[in-house]
């Protein structure tokens, strides 16, 4: 590893950054290699965008013999897929490296084998290329069996051993999912029980040393009274700066709502509950499905399903953060042919939100997504049918520009995977948010600029003024070179002759 930094420190009109910081002592290669910031800039333009998406062909992740159950979706820095899914007792990984995906891989090292079926199983976040993974070890019911934690710091490219996250004592863990803070750290809401698989309840932990330790499991959820939760039902965590949402399935006296646990001090503490389901949904067993959300502004964005109304429905809420009344309703009303929908996921991406469920029409179990390119202006009534037959389970992800969505396919037995391109919406009062963000990779003395608007013109410039490195950005990724540069203060700044995008200060040594 060279024995130096960048520092990217914004001056811009926005930050989001986290800070990795390398062992330059060390030989461990999962040491945190990136650093990202995020900076929203200003562009004048006349019209609006189309929110439409432009869909390509469906393809395979791999072969049947993979396995296919529950998958999940990220993107890396360069905005390429990472998919999940479990199959025999393994997590199996595959990447997207720029003309397919790579030959699945199982993370859990032999002999550990890891819990999962089709509407559960291990989970992933990423934030550019830092990805963690977690699952819980078999067997679930098992005071020896943990909950792991795995990490790259290279986009998926390789992963680290096992990091034990849960200090239960005598205690059951199950379910973990998990997020990832701006600064890079991973948080991860599990459920426990004692040792007799009762008294469940949700918890929620953090990690402050990207994954290597985690602090002790406090509980998340009873913010309502009830002394118990839905315990077959997963879990998910929504986050944005300090403020961070485990939502679960509540089980008070059978009525089993969904309500979020929410964290002000950026997953440290549980401070109040949000009430995130009115439907007061009485069911005397579990239903094994639970909820999915993320924040937008001051108000949480949820999907979960219900069957309050005596069918069995998708619902989208919106909770504000600044009280606990919800808004609700079935997402698409009633259709014909509609039989049943269910287990609903959400991705964001700036003002971009999609929802993805499978439902059964007319006896065809069907992958759809609901889609805007501006939250602020509402979900249209239409959807798309993404998968027309044989659905079990559903994902999505949304990456500036572009959307991906996998499912679980029981014709083929396979993960199948489609992606489609969506115009990023452009327009409040004439102005636009165009995401910039900039990344330095260490080990590979880069800049990598993704988000930038075409042939604006990137020029670093040292602490005199003068330009050192000027470039014409012919694409939306681009990679600079900075082998040339003696360590020291530059500033790097993105524009064109009527707008300047982007203005950073960079320290080499």
């Amino acid at each position: 590893m060279l024995h130096y930094q960048l520092l990217i420190l914004s001056v811009s009109l926005k930050d989001r950054a986290y800070f990795c910081q390398p062992n330059k002592n060390s030989k461990n290669p999962f040491q945190p290699m990136k650093k990202i910031i995020t900076l929203l800039a200003l562009i004048v333009i006349s019209t609006l965008a189309d929110a439409q998406i432009t869909w390509n062909m469906t393809m395979n992740v791999a072969g049947s013999s993979f396995g296919n159950m529950h998958p999940r979706i990220v993107t890396n820095a360069a905005g390429d897929p990472l998919i999940l899914w479990n199959h025999s007792m393994n997590a199996m990984f595959s990447r997207w490296n720029g003309t397919g995906f790579t030959a699945p891989v199982a993370l859990n090292p032999a002999p550990l084998m890891i819990a999962g079926a089709s509407w559960m199983g291990p989970d992933i976040a990423a934030k550019g290329d830092t990805v963690y993974v977690v699952f819980k070890q078999m067997p679930e019911a098992d005071t020896s069996s943990h909950i792991y934690l795995i990490r790259s710091f290279d986009g998926g490219i390789s992963f680290s051993t096992p990091f034990q996250v849960d200090n239960i004592g005598d205690s059951i863990s199950r379910f973990p999912t998990l997020t990832i803070d701006d600064e890079g750290h991973p948080i991860v809401a599990f459920m426990k029980f004692d040792n007799t698989f009762m008294d469940s309840r949700w918890v929620l932990t953090r990690s402050n040393d990207f994954g290597s330790t985690f602090i002790t499991d406090f509980k998340a959820s009873g913010l309502n009274g009830s002394m118990e939760i839905c315990d077959c039902c997963p879990g998910a965590i929504a986050n944005s700066g300090d403020t961070v949402i485990v939502l679960y399935r509540d089980n008070n006296n059978n009525i089993r709502d969904m309500w979020g646990g929410v964290s002000v001090d950026n997953g440290n503490s549980i401070s109040s509950g949000l009430a995130v389901d009115q439907n007061n949904w009485q069911i005397f067993s579990c239903t094994s499905s639970g909820a999915d959300g993320v924040i937008a502004g001051d108000s949480l964005h949820a999907v979960y399903m219900s069957g309050a109304n005596g069918d069995t429905r998708v619902y989208y809420s919106v909770t504000a953060l600044s009280s606990t009344g919800s808004t609700g309703n079935e997402i698409t009303g009633s259709l014909p042919g509609l039989n049943v929908q269910n287990y609903p996921r959400m991705a964001s991406d700036e003002a971009a939100i999609g929802i993805a469920w499978k439902q059964n029409v007319s006896g065809n179990d069907q992958a759809v997504l609901k889609f805007t390119n501006n939250i602020a202006s509402g979900f249209p009534l239409s959807y798309d049918t993404v998968g027309m037959s044989g659905v079990e389970n559903v994902d999505l992800a949304i990456d500036n520009g572009n959307i991906f969505v996998v499912w679980e396919d029981n014709n083929s037995g396979t993960v199948k995977y489609r992606s489609g391109t969506y115009s990023i919406f452009t327009g409040i009062g004439g102005e636009i948010k165009n995401q910039v963000s900039v990344t330095s990779t260490i080990t590979n003395n880069l800049l990598e600029i993704k988000g930038s608007p075409l042939n604006a013109q990137l020029s670093v410039s040292d602490a005199l003024g003068r330009i050192v490195i000027k470039k014409i950005l012919k694409q939306d990724y681009n990679q600079v070179g900075l082998q040339q540069l003696q360590n020291g203060i530059y500033f790097l700044s993105i524009e064109n002759e009527n707008q300047q995008f982007l203005t950073t200060k960079i320290i080499k040594y």
